[in-house]
């Protein structure tokens, strides 16, 4: 089938609904009708849209090379340069149709599994069978336009030390039986951000140190259905504030709701296997397949969608508080203005320095992605304290939306007034920089993007282990030092 709609979207989620936990209660009926989902479903929905609207199609899709029908660029495995533009321009239209607030978006998952099966080949000697797994499942994901969810980590209890451990059940997410219609696995994953709300779910444990085990039951990838017997999804509590899109601007509309899948003995079938026992494909599939590479373009856009609407709020800010000739003001404003023309930078460089990699796809250069993914979790939490600064009392003292149309809705009226902006859309524009920096969800938001790729030493050290040109420069200070190019101090 062609690219889906927002019906479908909604339809086949609603058809095939997994087993869902939240607040202490299973979801039974519409999931698209629960408070906790339906906001973001519906701004999925709309985005699914845009891939049929006359308007969008020939920038939202591409023929397929199975059957010509219009699928998502999103999925297209880039070869050229012009293939990086057609691909970025997509994922920008729909990263400002959420404002960068869906972290993960459809668009995330698809480049993950298009990066995944683009590097099949790395495992195709010593398992033919799993490579023909990985691109046939991509081929399927791309051909029924699959919603596709993700775990890579396990709670912390799978992650202790084996001595921690030795007199009580392996927490550790495994393999515990193979037999003839699949292997059998048991463990929990957290941190499936949509899990509830996805056709699919991609496991892929992030390996443990590596042992070279080629028989490890801890070391495997599969994909399967959100709604296979033995998989359970739990909720945190969820951050949608009500309805109102008033009263809760972002939150009614872009709540991602996170899980904690439960494998309690789920039988997963073997054409939907990739990685079993084998701990050193496990490892190479993820660094070698560029994963991070693919997904940094992906998640560029994201960032910088989400910087020009803290800039569009602050902005409204200054100009309704007339706050525009205060210094320290427009300082802290400027402080945006430079990260998001930082991020356009390193956006630009990394798909004019892409080069072709093996696996024939045309790679953005690492460099600025890397540097953008340990810049943006350090900027990100300022951002919210600028609108702390200037919002001030306005983030604390908001009224409800309902509290206008009482006998009090006169005063307010006359003393919440903004420049050129009624006390009701002056409160309006309050109440969505509450959300931004002091509400669950906005508080939410702040932790999500400081950990998306991994803690700060981990993202660090990604792009310290990969920026080479340091040595280099090293060797350029010491040859400076030693005299050996001629300038030195001798």
């Amino acid at each position: 089938m062609p690219v889906k709609n927002g019906s479908d979207y909604i339809e086949r989620i609603n058809r095939h609904l997994p087993d869902v936990w939240i607040a202490g209660e299973r979801v039974r009926g519409l999931i698209s009708e629960h408070q906790a989902f339906k906001g973001l479903m519906a701004t999925q929905a709309s985005m699914y849209d845009m891939q049929q609207a006359e308007e969008w199609q020939a920038k939202m899709t591409y023929a397929s090379p199975s059957t010509g029908d219009p699928v998502g660029l999103s999925f297209l495995q880039p070869k050229t340069k012009k293939d990086l533009a057609l691909r970025r321009q997509m994922m920008q239209a729909w990263a400002s149709a959420h404002h960068g607030f869906l972290g993960r978006a459809p668009d995330y998952m698809n480049t993950a599994i298009m990066a995944f099966a683009a590097a099949a080949g790395l495992i195709e000697k010593e398992t033919p069978e799993y490579a023909d797994n990985l691109r046939r499942y991509y081929e399927y994901c791309r051909e029924n336009d699959v919603t596709l969810s993700h775990v890579f980590i396990q709670p912390k209890a799978a992650r202790m030390p084996a001595f921690l451990r030795t007199f009580e059940e392996d927490a550790a997410a495994r393999v515990v039986e193979k037999n003839k219609d699949g292997i059998v696995v048991r463990g929990a994953f957290l941190l499936d951000t949509q899990g509830a709300t996805s056709d699919e779910i991609l496991v892929f444990p992030a390996p443990f140190p590596y042992g070279g085990g080629e028989d490890s039951p801890y070391a495997f990838a599969f994909a399967v259905p959100s709604n296979l017997a033995g998989v359970s999804f739990i909720c945190r509590e969820s951050f949608v504030g009500g309805e109102s899109a008033y009263n809760y601007p972002l939150s009614s509309r872009f709540e991602e709701m996170d899980t904690l899948v439960l494998f309690e003995d789920a039988l997963v079938p073997w054409d939907r296997v990739f990685i079993c026992g084998n701990e050193r494909m496990a490892w190479q599939l993820v660094d070698e397949s560029r994963f991070h590479t693919h997904a940094g373009m992906q998640i560029m856009c994201k960032n910088i969608a989400k910087t020009e609407f803290i800039l569009g709020t602050l902005e409204r800010m200054v100009e309704v508080g007339g706050l525009d000739s205060y210094g320290h003001v427009t300082e802290k404003v400027t402080e945006v203005i430079v990260a998001l023309e930082t991020l356009k930078a390193f956006q630009i460089a990394a798909e004019k320095g892409a080069s072709r990699d093996k696996w024939g796809s045309m790679l953005p250069d690492p460099k600025p992605l890397l540097a953008a993914n340990s810049y943006f979790p350090k900027v990100y939490p300022r951002f919210l304290e600028i609108i702390q600064l200037i919002g001030a009392s306005g983030l604390i003292m908001i009224p409800d939306e309902a509290d206008f149309g009482t006998e009090i809705g006169g005063q307010l009226n006359l003393y919440l007034k903004g420049i050129d902006l009624s006390a009701e859309e002056n409160v309006k524009l309050s109440r969505l920089a509450w959300e931004l920096s002091v509400s669950a969800f906005g508080g939410r938001q702040a932790v999500y993007e400081r950990f998306f790729f991994g803690n700060a030493a981990v993202v660090d050290g990604r792009l310290y282990n990969t920026y080479k040109e340091r040595e280099t420069l090293g060797r350029r200070v010491q040859d400076f030092l030693s005299g050996k190019d001629g300038k030195g101090l001798g």
